[in-house]
Formats: structure tokens, C-alpha cells, sequence
């Protein structure tokens, strides 16, 4: 019986090497994709197409090309928040390959003037046309991230940048919803709160 997709459950002990370190680079599944923005690309939407699976990195026809000179700006909000521990990135092995990547984090809506602040990490690339180069992040600084913007300055000397894959590392958690559950306790009547307001006056230490 043919499997179809190649890629079901059943399958996963047959390519044990390549599953987890596949599924170690999930991350793009908890993007908040209708969000994600690229700024100063070519064709209108192009940016999202290079967060996907790491065992599709190698389709071609999905990329990302910039457009006015070679900058790249990525704002990727998370639908939780992230421990990112690791980045690859894959072009061509030529002039258009990003030279060099710089991690944000935390600032949503991000432009490239914000760019021009110090980023929490900085990586000089190296041309990776098949995707295995992995980056290793700071992971102390990347351990609460809900928002991630990833700055592409330069390249190889090409008049554009072209990027098919950019690959994340990492751990997820569900984003917590506790504002909703102190908002609702405060909004509960407490005779407490009174005999506070009533002391007051006389009760320095209180603030």
C-alpha cells in the first residue's frame, strides 16, 4: 500500500536522522502568519513563503527577493512565546546570499530607521545554497520572545537579496493569559479594599 505523502507517522522510524532534526525546526508552525510582515520585498506575500518545513527548504520556487536595494526586514510575531536557540538561512551561491543577520527581539511593527539600534545578536553569514548551516542564538537573550525581527543588511555584492529558506529553532509555550484572571478578581468587590482606603491617611507604609 503507497503511503501518499511519504511523510505519516508510520514512516518516522525509516528516517529517524532527518525526522527529528526536522522537527526540530518547527517554529514556523507557530507563526502568527496573517502578521508576519517583510518589509521591502519584490512580490507581495513572498516573505512567508521562506518559513516552512525544513524538509521542503530545498523548493526553489518558493523565495523572497528584495526590492529598492538589498535590505531585508522580517517582523515575525509568535502565537506564544519562544526559547529561539538556533537560525539557518539559505540563498544562492552567488552575490545575492545574505552577508549578514541581525536578531530583534520583542519589537513589533519594527522599521528599518528602528534597525539602526543594537541588535541583542549579530551574525556574519556564509553562503548556504542547500540549508545547513545552523546559527546558534544567545539563548539567555532569546529565552521570552513573542516577537522576533530579523534584519538582513547587506549580501555578497548583488543589487538585490534573495533568500528560499530561513529555518527556527526552538522551544514554544502557549501564550498565558493571566491579565484576564487579575482583571476579573479586581473587578470583585473586596470589603478589604475599603478598610485600606479608610486607613490610609494614617498608614505611611501603605502605598
Amino acid at each position: 500500500m503507497a503511503h501518499g505523502h511519504g511523510r505519516c507517522r508510520c514512516c518516522g522510524e525509516e528516517a529517524a536522522g532527518g525526522g527529528e532534526r526536522g522537527a526540530a525546526w518547527g517554529l514556523y508552525l507557530r507563526i502568527d502568519r496573517q502578521r508576519l510582515q517583510c518589509l521591502n520585498e519584490r512580490r507581495e506575500g513572498s516573505g512567508a513563503l521562506v518559513f516552512r518545513a525544513w524538509e521542503e527548504r530545498g523548493d526553489r520556487a518558493k523565495f523572497v527577493e528584495s526590492d529598492d536595494d538589498e535590505e531585508l526586514l522580517f517582523n515575525i510575531p509568535f502565537t506564544g512565546t519562544v526559547k529561539l536557540k538556533g537560525v539557518i538561512v539559505m540563498g544562492e551561491d552567488d552575490g545575492t546570499h545574505p552577508a549578514e543577520m541581525r536578531l530583534f527581539r520583542n519589537i513589533p511593527h519594527m522599521s528599518f530607521d528602528d534597525a539602526a539600534r543594537e541588535p541583542e545578536q549579530t551574525f556574519s553569514l556564509n553562503r548556504d545554497p542547500v540549508g545547513e548551516l545552523e546559527y546558534p542564538t544567545k539563548i539567555a537573550r532569546f529565552s521570552n520572545v513573542h516577537h522576533l525581527s530579523i534584519h538582513f543588511p547587506k549580501n555578497f555584492g548583488a543589487e538585490t537579496t534573495k533568500i528560499f529558506y530561513i529555518g527556527l529553532k526552538g522551544e514554544w509555550t502557549e501564550a498565558h493569559r493571566h491579565e484576564v484572571t487579575i482583571c476579573s478578581y479586581e473587578a470583585s468587590a473586596n470589603p478589604a479594599d475599603h478598610q485600606v482606603e479608610h486607613f490610609t491617611p494614617q498608614t505611611h507604609f501603605i502605598s
